[in-house]
């Protein structure tokens, strides 16, 4: 049986090796993608690695390449029998109609059948307009290249996407955050099984919810940090976000007293069994850089104790960014500074939390008095 090869970076960018390794991973999975697609579309995907990041690239080719296939499995648009078969001409042949059907008819329920079952895959709004989104930029750039002689994208019907409601936000109230990292730190709400990996693993799992609460970091974020990202001398540690930015973050004196406490004394009995002395900062006790997928169940067991409900029904991180964005802004941090901090690109998403501001009207008017004033 031949012995997978060990990938090797020969890494002459500022980028620690783990990030680029990620990068890698995805990029290889766009590869293989574009193995599989007509060879008319090389220009295609020589276009999306330099228009859009390498994870917008890859839910890109997934969507055309599963257009593609409902066009030979579901219809007779097509004549071939696999995707990379499929000619030009044919999709020159293609109508907006066609287009529109498959997005409003066929995506929005679907089945999948494997050996042993049957799945009814449903999409709501939001995933059609992304696969919306991918095709018209498919349709566009062969128009654009005189691949096919029509821009059908002008006939694709619109998806209307709910509108953000405030009061929908999932998040914790700050005493909630209080309770969560209280039981973090005591162990209180947790079973006997979970205090038994809690007496190891307290330290670190601290340090990740006070990071993720104060920073409102992303979990790609948080799982790829480094011991080599922070610098405690300059109070400062770096992050790499969507489309590849590097970020400096400031450190306070919390985030580095619960980061020092973990490496100092528990990180120190993790990496006794690491074969490589990983410079990854947030490991398992096999000595591994944590997943995403632990971290995740990490976050949902500590948040399923202040609101008193089970495990699965606990939030996920990102609930904790949410969380971060509208305690800064019940502190009196403006938007902008939030906007900033968490890295939205629109700052009508970081209103959204501003807006979830309990009892804000009220409180503008409390403390404006004008009578008082007069009276004085």
């Amino acid at each position: 049986m031949r012995q997978k090869k060990i990938l090797n970076v020969h890494n002459k960018s500022s980028k620690p090796d783990n990030i680029v390794k990620s990068e890698n991973m995805v990029i290889e999975s766009c590869i293989e993608i574009e193995k599989s697609m007509p060879y008319f579309l090389v220009d295609f995907f020589i276009f999306l690695k330099s228009a859009v990041a390498i994870n917008t690239r890859l839910a890109y080719l997934r969507d055309v390449q599963f257009f593609l296939t409902y066009l030979i499995s579901t219809t007779d648009l097509v004549i071939e029998e696999s995707i990379k078969e499929i000619k030009a001409e044919e999709l020159n042949r293609l109508k907006a109609r066609d287009i529109n059907r498959f997005l409003g008819d066929y995506c929005s329920r679907y089945i999948i059948e494997t050996k042993n079952s049957k799945y009814v895959m449903e999409n709501h709004n939001r995933s059609l307009s992304r696969k919306r989104s991918s095709l018209s930029v498919l349709f566009k750039f062969l128009y654009r290249e005189e691949i096919i002689s029509n821009n059908i994208t002008e006939g694709f019907n619109p998806i209307k996407l709910p509108k953000p409601q405030p009061d929908a936000i999932k998040k914790l109230e700050i005493d909630e955050v209080a309770l969560m990292l209280d039981s973090v730190e005591t162990g209180s709400g947790l079973t006997d099984k979970e205090l038994q990996y809690w007496k190891k693993t307290k330290i670190r799992d601290k340090a990740i919810l006070i990071l993720f609460t104060t920073y409102g970091l992303r979990l790609s974020e948080l799982q790829s940090l480094n011991i080599s990202s922070f610098n405690f001398g300059r109070g400062e540690y770096k992050i790499y976000r969507k489309r590849g930015k590097e970020v400096n973050m400031p450190i306070n004196k919390s985030v580095e007293s619960a980061i020092k406490n973990y490496i100092n004394n528990e990180r120190i009995n993790f990496i006794e069994k690491s074969e490589d002395k990983t410079d990854a900062l947030f490991i398992s006790l096999q000595g591994t850089r944590m997943t995403t997928k632990a971290i995740r169940a990490m976050v949902k067991k500590y948040t399923s104790i202040p609101l008193g409900t089970t495990r699965n029904k606990g939030y996920s991180p990102h609930k904790l960014r949410a969380t971060a964005a509208s305690s800064l802004i019940e502190y009196g941090f403006s938007i902008y500074d939030v906007q900033s901090l968490l890295d939205h690109d629109n700052v009508t998403t970081t209103q959204l939390y501003a807006a979830h501001k309990k009892n804000i009207k009220r409180e503008i008017v409390k403390n404006y008095e004008l009578e008082d004033e007069f009276n004085e």
